[in-house]
């Protein structure tokens, strides 16, 4: 389904490839392994993705893809070596008149502050279940929370939308669905069984759009994300109690 959308919608592809690499790289998995930096070479540690390395060496995605000759789904392998080049314009703003680069603000370090005003928009439960891993602001931590439930239970468009991307091209997430909600949301639901809705469909808020399973992971439960302009929020701020409909 995937490739046949880049045949459709080129545009529509690129911003899932672009979507994938913003999930991944702020992913929850956290590991011990430490990699490198020597200004000119990368050293890949385990969980890095090319977006987190791309913050951390100042080369953008699109220049890192091109000098290490990586495509898409632009996989990654511990040790490996990339060249960075440092010359991003995100550099070059950064830098102080002594030279000295100033450090990029990881999305983990994003404050509070700047994310959204709850009841800006609505938001429904994605599914029936309990919260078994909550949303976290450490480095390394859940970039959205974690719902248990039964293979087979519905899941649910958390708000009104179009979805951008469907499949299982992301590794570690399963089958996964993002919707896009106006110009700066985006939902995604990953770890589904079955997947009822396509590259391209608008859906209501409340509509199901999956079945919940374990595809990418251990046990049954959904993987539940809000990304406000990129960044990872904490769902359980802005969604309504459980079993309550929206004030908003």
């Amino acid at each position: 389904m995937f490739a046949g959308s880049l045949k459709r919608n080129p545009l529509i592809a690129i911003f899932c490839l672009t979507l994938a690499l913003l999930l991944a790289g702020c992913s929850g998995s956290k590991s011990s392994d430490t990699g490198s930096y020597s200004g000119s070479v990368y050293t890949v540690k385990r969980g890095d993705t090319l977006y987190r390395i791309s913050r951390a060496t100042g080369t953008s995605v699109k220049d890192l893809a091109r000098l290490n000759s990586i495509s898409p789904p632009y996989t990654i392998e511990v040790g490996q070596k990339l060249r960075v080049n440092g010359s991003s314009s995100a550099t070059k703003k950064s830098s102080s008149k002594s030279g000295k680069t100033a450090a990029v603000t990881p999305s983990y370090a994003v404050p509070k502050s700047s994310w959204p005003p709850v009841g800006q928009r609505c938001w429904v439960w994605p599914a029936s279940g309990k919260v078994v891993v909550p949303y976290s602001t450490a480095e390394g931590g859940n970039k959205g929370i974690d719902i248990e439930g039964t293979r087979g239970s519905p899941v649910y468009a958390s708000g009104a939308g179009k979805v951008v991307y469907v499949g299982d091209q992301l590794r570690g997430y399963g089958n996964l669905i993002m919707i896009k909600h106006g110009e700066d949301y985006i939902t995604a639901y990953a770890h589904n069984d079955s997947l009822l809705v396509n590259n391209g469909q608008n859906v209501k808020a409340g509509q199901k759009i999956a079945t919940m399973g374990s595809t990418g992971a251990s046990s049954v439960a959904l993987h539940f994300q809000i990304r406000y302009r990129a960044t990872a929020i904490d769902p359980q701020r802005y969604l309504p109690a459980q079993g309550s409909k929206p004030k908003c």
